[in-house]
C-alpha cells in the first residue's frame, strides 16, 4: 500500500507519470487556461514520486476519509503522453471508481459540474468520443 493521498482544496490531479516533466508542466499551463466563457477547474496538482506507476485501484484505496470532492484526476502514462492531455477522473460518488477520460481544456466542465452536483458523471460518460475521450458537448 503505497502513503495517503492529501486532502487538498481543489480537486486532486495526482502525478503518477513521471516520464517528462515538460509534458506535466504543459498540462499545469493547459488546466490554468480558461474556457472561452472564463472556467477554470478548481484543482491542485501534486507531484511526487511516491506515486509514481499509482493504479486506479491503489489510488483509491489512498484517499484519505477527509477528502470531500466528488472526483480524482489521474495525470498517467497515456494522458501526459498526448498533446490533449485526456486525463483519467474517476467518480467517487454515484459509481464510486468509474472512469473516463477528460481532455484537460473540459476538465472544467467535470470538476465545475459536478462539485456543485449541476450534473451526474454519467452524463459526462454518455458524452464521449470514439476512442473513449470526453472533449466536451
Amino acid at each position: 500500500m503505497t502513503d495517503q493521498l492529501p486532502c487538498t482544496p481543489g480537486t486532486l490531479v495526482l502525478r503518477t507519470d513521471f516520464s517528462s516533466d515538460a509534458a506535466w508542466e504543459a498540462l499545469g499551463r493547459a488546466l490554468a487556461t480558461p474556457s472561452e466563457d472564463g472556467f477554470l477547474p478548481y484543482v491542485e496538482l501534486v507531484t511526487d514520486h511516491r506515486f509514481a506507476g499509482l493504479t486506479t485501484e491503489e489510488a483509491l484505496a489512498a484517499l484519505p476519509a477527509a477528502y470531500e470532492h466528488p472526483i480524482l484526476v489521474l495525470a498517467d502514462a497515456p494522458a501526459l503522453a498526448s498533446r490533449e492531455f485526456p486525463l483519467l477522473v474517476v467518480d467517487l460518488r454515484q459509481e464510486y471508481g468509474r472512469c473516463l477520460r477528460v481532455v484537460a481544456s473540459e476538465l472544467w466542465g467535470i470538476e465545475n459540474n459536478l462539485s456543485i452536483a449541476n450534473m451526474d458523471f454519467w452524463e459526462f460518460a454518455a458524452a464521449v468520443d470514439a476512442d473513449g475521450v470526453h472533449r466536451g458537448f
